[in-house]
């Protein structure tokens, strides 16, 4: 049986409305593996017809949580990031992501950006979901074309981040 969006929004929904901390945020990762191996889910938001990278396929009016379909195209590098005071899970659909985990050395302080150093690299492959909770630092690389959906806590684009520069 296909994993609609509607059905995916109410699962993420129900999970972090009973908990809306680490443990509701696991579940609502377990269904965004879920939904990032759904065939019919996958063809219908993130193929090649998606003209913008990142689309937000629905937004919760409650909880304020965003599912967004990001479609990368060719290689792309991020530079490390947090998400400001939220939080986001990353789902690998196709392709993959090699993915960084920064230490905060010095956090930002008087208009100085936070410096980092590398904590760790991973792959997120297809049906991999990870879980950035509130000031976690990371950053990805796409050697080439890659599909995900993001759950985030709400929409980042709408937040304020720190500013990071890796520590020399």
């Amino acid at each position: 049986m296909a994993y609609t969006l509607e059905q995916f929004a109410a699962d993420c929904h129900a999970a972090l409305k009973a908990d809306p901390g680490p443990a509701g945020r696991e579940k609502v990762r377990q269904f965004v593996a879920k939904a990032c191996k759904d065939e019919g889910l996958r063809s219908k938001y993130l193929n090649d017809n998606v003209e913008k990278e990142r689309t937000v396929l629905y937004e919760d009016k409650e909880l304020g949580f965003c599912i967004c379909g990001h479609v990368y195209k060719g290689a792309k590098q991020g530079s490390p990031h947090d998400h400001g005071p939220t939080w986001a899970i990353y789902g690998q659909s196709e392709g993959e992501t090699e993915m960084t985990d920064w230490e905060i050395v010095s956090p930002a302080k008087d208009g100085k950006p936070a410096k980092v150093k590398m904590a760790r690299k991973y792959k997120l492959s297809p049906g991999d979901a990870h879980v950035y909770n509130e000031g976690v630092v990371h950053a990805p690389y796409r050697a080439s074309s890659t599909r995900l959906i993001r759950i985030e806590g709400v929409d980042t684009m709408t937040v304020k981040r720190t500013p990071i520069e890796i520590a020399e």
